[in-house]
Formats: structure tokens, sequence, C-alpha cells
């Protein structure tokens, strides 16, 4: 493989729309990922990152606009860009009859690597399979598999990783190991595409962020600016007497057994205490905490639209 300029982005999602009958599940998306990012595509279910990821990894054809891998057209140069990429999907795809090294070893071969046993081992380690190598793929859980699909991703050692829920369902041990080891490949220069569900993940590891709604970028930036821009700070409280007063109940939302309001300073928190005292209210459970990925994601969901959000970072 040729050298890549490192102006090249990993992956550019260039005007894309996929449509089944007359639905657009994804319309009209641009997106650059740069080279060494660690980027988390973050929406709810049916919001369309799975099949943006499809179309990535060549298994969908887009309706309309262009998919590029370090510069390559998937449509146009399919071998090469599966090269350039390890997908983990969300589904569990294993093949009964092998071991784990075996399968490994077989997923080598499908790109030409015929001596691959030492990398094969240190993917063994850091997943946490060495002791499963031998065993027969259909005798492992579900957990296992699924470092198994992880391990076959990367056993090319791709320049873009691209992680589709790869921790749903999994020990927290797998998820801590998988993250140190996915952390060190992109401090390595590997660019991580990641979408999941637990928010917390993506808080912690991604350093940029874009979120699908209904098929569109709602909101593309940095994370920090992200959680700057629409996270607050939160008061939290449970009412145990008294009822909330007509001021407050315009501002604050519920949060399981609890009422959430946006503060900005520790005056403002006492200027509601003093409400719900005047108001005759008795209150516990009182928590005051910087809001997270989560309250902003969302704010974001239940709030503005695609027209409302900057999308910094967009490709156009």
């Amino acid at each position: 493989m040729p050298a890549i300029s490192p102006t090249i982005p990993a992956v550019r999602f260039d005007s894309i729309v996929k449509r089944y009958a007359k639905r657009a599940v994804v319309d009209g998306v641009s997106l650059s990922i740069e080279q060494g990012e660690f980027f988390g595509l973050l929406g709810a279910n049916g919001a369309g990152k799975t099949t943006l990821i499809s179309m990535l990894a060549g298994l969908a054809r887009s309706s309309a606009g262009q998919v590029q891998v370090l510069g390559h057209d998937v449509s146009v140069d399919p071998i090469t860009t599966r090269r350039l990429l390890g997908v983990v999907p969300q589904e569990l795809v294993f093949d009964p009859f092998f071991s784990v090294r075996e399968t490994l070893r077989l997923q080598s071969g499908y790109f030409g690597l015929a001596s691959n046993d030492d990398w094969i081992d240190e993917l063994l380690h850091h997943l946490g399979l060495t002791a499963q190598a031998g065993q027969n793929m259909r005798a492992l859980s579900g957990g296992m598999k699924r470092r198994v699909m992880v391990a076959q991703a990367l056993v090319h050692k791709p320049p873009v990783i691209v992680l589709d829920e790869p921790t749903a369902g999994v020990d927290v041990e797998l998820r801590q190991s998988l993250w140190q080891f996915i952390t060190k490949l992109n401090r390595q220069g590997h660019t991580v595409l990641l979408t999941t569900h637990y928010l917390e993940e993506a808080e912690a590891l991604c350093s940029r962020i874009g979120m699908l709604k209904l098929g569109r970028i709602v909101a593309l930036d940095s994370t920090s600016a992200l959680l700057s821009r629409f996270a607050s700070t939160q008061m939290l409280f449970r009412l145990v007497a008294g009822a909330l007063p007509a001021e407050l109940a315009v501002r604050c939302k519920r949060d399981g057994n609890r009422l959430g309001c946006v503060v900005h300073d520790a005056a403002e928190v006492e200027n509601i205490l003093a409400a719900l005292r005047a108001g005759g209210c008795a209150v516990d459970e009182l928590e005051v905490r910087r809001a997270d990925l989560e309250d902003a994601f969302m704010q974001i969901m239940n709030g503005a639209g695609p027209h409302h959000l900057p999308q910094v970072g967009a490709s156009t």
C-alpha cells in the first residue's frame, strides 16, 4: 500500500442518502473523520448509524453521495477499502467448525497474511482469549465470541477501525480490556469510529462526536465543546411534601423520582431552595452535579433540529 497523505480524511461521507422504498433512512449526511481521530457516532435506534457503517464497509450501496476510506471510493475500489478497514459488526457471526486460532488464521488468509501468528498471539493476549485459543467457536460464551469478532477485525492491522456497538451485552472486564487495547492502537495512529449506546464510553474515549437523528446529523463537534454548549450543572432533589411553586414548575424536569433544574452558580441553588421553603415544600436527596454527555444527548435529541444546531467539522 503506497504512503497516504496525512491531509486525506480517514473516512469521508459526502452527501450520503440511503433510501428503502420511498423512505430515506440516511438523508444527506456529510461528515469527515480525520486520520488518528477517535470519533463517536451516536443516535437512537433507527437513526441510521448501522446503515452508514454498512455503506462504509461495502455491505450496502448508497442511493446518492460518495463514501471514501483514505481517499478511496468504496463503490469504485472495494478491495482496497476493505483492506483499510477493520469492522466489528453488532451481530455475532462465526463459523462453528473452527477453533479461535483457526478462525483468526483463516481471517488472516483473506488478506494474504500467511505468517501472522505473532500478531494473533498478541490479539489473543490483549483480548483475554489465550486460554480459549484451541476451543471451538460454538463452545464459547457470547462475550467470548464478541472478543473473537474484535480480533478478526484487527487481524490485518487496519488503519481504520470501525466498532458498531462492540460492548453491547458484554461483561465489564471485556469492556475495560477492549478499551485499553483500542486506545493503545489509537495512540499508535489508528483511526477509530465508534457507535455505542453507552454514552459514558463515548464521553471518555471520543475526541469528537456526531449525533444522528432520523438519518440526519444534528450535532457535530468536539466532545468538550458539546458538553460546554449543551450540558450544564443540574440541581436534583426529591419533593416529599408540598406542591412545586409555579415559577419552579416551568423550569424543573422529572428525572426518575427526582426533579431537576439547570443552575449556574451556588446563589441560584440557594434561590431555588428559598422558593421551595417559601412554598411550604420539603425536599430530600439533594444533589448538585455537572451534567454529562447523556444529558447533552437528551437535550439535543429532544430539542433543536438539524437546522438549529451548528455542525462544526462537517464536510461541505
